[in-house]
């Protein structure tokens, strides 16, 4: 089977779908794998690695001619779709739920997608959770971006000069990425504290040295562990026990994100005034309308004195290791989809089922 890798199109994005550990994987299983001319080099694979890995590197209308997986980190630009052959599956982290047009392109030009979104929650597909690999380098890279904007550092110190305390940093949503967060944080030496809807994370985030902050009578947990969206009285509590908390906070990190819907607001603009200048909010949610009132996704916002970051794509500023986690990913899929050697798709296998967003000509998502 005929495997490529294009360069990516989205404005930014450092990350490459496989890196060369995988082309080597891949051509032991007997697959031709085909890479457009750079495309590794922003992640730091460059196309020498590639070509000892066992692939053929040329340029983009080389790596589609025959191919019948096409691997993506984001969504192909339009260009891009115009050139990807037909009967081709696309393999991506396509964000379905926003892309409609991109969807219906591609049903007309026949070419089937699946998007990474979309593995299901299960022990089987936990291998192939694109979706957590990048959230827990997005989470312990939202802590040093704080760290950095903040003006005091983070951990107690004791000098000469008297003893520094510690940062207070607090961490909303309890998943991948804030687990993530929290163990970053306390690793820098911060005093941590963490909140969730789901109560079943307690545990989780006491193991790792943090405070859990409770909100009683609140219990939210949805299909395959996401949490899902709260009614109004709980919606209440939440908010009033989080601004009784973030007052004292010198970083809060918020997370938290519910599955095709956009990020339930969490932080107001008053909580975040109530902060002493100087705080530092990172908003890992800013592309899907921020879990903070005040968020602009890919701005600083300042705010009586506290800085709101909107985060986004934080894994592509570690591109080397989010590339290696993502190929693995992406392999481990592939290694499941196509048993023996065969190119054959079975739409109705249990993950691919899940996955597949455009098959036969018909949009899914």
């Amino acid at each position: 089977m005929r495997i490529a890798v294009l360069r990516e199109g989205a404005p930014g994005e450092l990350r490459v779908a496989l890196v060369p550990e995988n082309v080597t994987r891949l051509v032991k299983q007997g697959h031709e794998v085909r890479v457009e001319r750079g495309a590794g080099e922003a992640a730091g694979f460059p196309d020498a690695a590639y070509t000892a890995a066992g692939a053929q590197v040329g340029d983009a209308a080389a790596a589609l001619d025959g191919a019948r997986v096409v691997a993506a980190v984001q969504r192909p630009s339009e260009a891009q779709v115009e050139r990807l052959p037909p009967g081709a599956l696309l393999v991506g982290l396509l964000a379905p739920h926003a892309a409609g047009p991109l969807l219906e392109r591609l049903a007309a030009r026949g070419v089937d997608a699946m998007a990474m979104e979309k593995v299901p929650r299960t022990t089987r597909a936990q291998s192939m959770d694109a979706l957590s690999s990048q959230a827990t380098l997005a989470g312990y890279k939202a802590v040093l971006l704080g760290a950095s904007a903040l003006p005091r550092i983070l951990p107690m110190m004791t000098t000469a000069a008297g003893t520094l305390a510690p940062a207070k940093a607090f961490v909303v949503g309890a998943g991948v990425a804030g687990l993530q967060a929290i163990a970053t944080a306390r690793r820098l030496g911060a005093v941590v504290s963490a909140f969730d809807v789901r109560p079943v994370v307690k545990e989780q985030v006491q193991s790792l040295g943090a405070a859990f902050v409770e909100v009683p009578a609140v219990a939210a947990e949805g299909t395959g562990g996401y949490a899902k969206e709260l009614g109004q009285s709980e919606q209440e509590r939440v908010l009033a026990a989080i601004a009784g908390h973030v007052k004292d906070m010198d970083l809060v990190i918020t997370t938290a994100q519910i599955p095709g819907r956009p990020a339930p607001r969490l932080i107001t603009a008053d909580m975040v005034r109530s902060m002493r200048p100087g705080s530092v909010v990172v908003d890992l949610a800013a592309e899907t309308g921020g879990n903070c009132e005040l968020t602009r996704a890919g701005e600083t916002v300042v705010d009586a004195g506290v800085s709101v970051i909107g985060a986004v794509n934080l894994p592509s500023t570690v591109p080397f290791h989010a590339s290696q986690m993502y190929g693995r990913n992406v392999v481990t899929l592939l290694a499941h989809l196509f048993k023996d050697g065969k190119a054959d798709l079975d739409a109705q296998e249990e993950i691919a089922a899940a996955m597949l967003v455009v098959h036969g000509g018909k949009v899914r998502a």
